[in-house]
């Protein structure tokens, strides 16, 4: 049984990167169906007041944290996560153990010339025994079912959907069933990384929760808004939960000692 803490108000799965890969690989073996998604600061903040999105997070069956600010959050609230399980290392981690067992992936999201330039690229290093099939995320409501329907034909074991959010979660969570592939996860803007098309940060600052910072230099006109509002707010959400918690410790703490008073009193 997975360890789980609260987050708020969202599930947070206490897994290591090597537990999750283990996790995930077990549950393909056994053909078994597994949904998962990572959480970071940008997408709690969303689950607050989006509940499509908090709905196709707490139904994952697989849940890590994505983001240094989630890690250090959870060790603040005396809760601690073992350390942070970015999906894009996730994903790399998955495409190597494809090769190894002879899974197959799909990758479904991005734009036409990243998607084909990223399995050009896994095709190069891994072979193209690993890939099921792929398609760029660009499409219209109408032809989410066909989607569903074309991505359960390839029989894959793995599929990858590198899509933005909510848009990733909402569409895994609606057709899981249809897809019928043992283990499904979204990756964001991974697909962008692997392509080319965009630069990863450098280890130090992916250790010290400056990714984002590094992101935002790359596209300081797009980003500055996202990151100030979400950040901010992130930090609100997470202080108001700190306060509530306390308060409660300190009513149940009070109420307990009245308890215990009134008890002692009735014995004399």
């Amino acid at each position: 049984m997975i360890k789980r803490i609260q987050l708020l108000k969202s599930p947070v799965d206490v897994l290591t990167m090597q537990e999750t890969l283990e996790k995930i690989d077990h549950s393909i073996q056994r053909g078994e169906h597994l949904q998962q998604v990572v959480v970071n600061a940008a997408k709690l903040v969303h689950m607050q007041t989006d509940l499509a999105l908090r709905k196709s997070v707490v139904e994952s069956d697989l849940i890590n944290a994505d983001g240094m600010a989630v890690v250090w959050a959870a060790r603040l609230k005396g809760t601690p996560l073992p350390e942070r399980v970015a999906g894009i290392d996730l994903m790399e981690n998955l495409v190597r153990l494809s090769a190894r067992r002879g899974y197959k992936i799909y990758f479904f999201g991005g734009k036409e010339e990243v998607i084909q330039k990223m399995v050009a690229n896994y095709t190069r290093q891994y072979g193209k025994e690993i890939i099921a099939g792929f398609r760029n995320g660009y499409f219209s409501s109408g032809e989410e079912l066909e989607i569903a329907k074309s991505i359960a034909q390839s029989e894959a074991d793995i599929l990858f959907v590198g899509i933005s959010s909510p848009t990733k979660e909402i569409f895994i969570n609606r057709y899981r069933e249809k897809l019928g592939i043992p283990f499904i996860m979204g990756v964001g803007g991974a697909f962008d990384v692997i392509s080319g098309k965009t630069k990863r940060a450098p280890v130090w600052m992916q250790n010290n929760g400056l990714e984002w910072f590094y992101r935002f230099l790359q596209e300081p006109g797009r980003m500055w808004k996202r990151y100030l509002v979400t950040n901010t707010l992130f930090l609100y959400y997470f202080l108001c939960e700190l306060i509530f918690r306390r308060e409660k410790f300190a009513k149940e703490e009070e109420g307990g000692n009245s308890r215990q008073k009134a008890s002692s009193f009735k014995t004399r």
